[in-house]
């Protein structure tokens, strides 16, 4: 496979020479989760797909897993939806709400 791919961070880190190998992305360089944290609010996928140019830009992204094979390190990425956002969101303002009435919102 080819090593066509490259990713661009909200902060501007650019991970290049990346193979994709179904939904994953390889990279032969070390890929660690720290990469990612903070990084995902705006991402931009530039490759290429059958012959074709492809350029997407995502919003609210979030790591799903990094593995070490043989081969390379392998990550996968998704698109946070606005549903899960939204739930997000409420679940925050529950706790920010809770907090300060000082109710403790731990399960036992």
């Amino acid at each position: 496979m080819e090593k066509s791919w490259k990713i661009t961070l909200s902060d501007g880190t650019q991970l290049t020479d990346l193979r994709l190998n179904g939904n994953n992305f390889v990279s032969e360089t070390e890929i660690t989760e720290d990469i990612f944290k903070g990084k995902l609010s705006k991402v931009k996928f530039e490759g290429e797909v059958n012959g074709n140019t492809f350029n997407q830009e995502c919003n609210q992204m979030e790591l799903v897993q990094v593995a070490h094979y043989e081969d390379g390190y392998y990550f996968v990425l998704r698109e946070v939806s606005q549903e899960e956002l939204e739930k997000m969101k409420t679940r925050a303002d529950i706790e920010y709400l809770a907090m300060m009435a000082d109710i403790d919102m731990e399960e036992e």
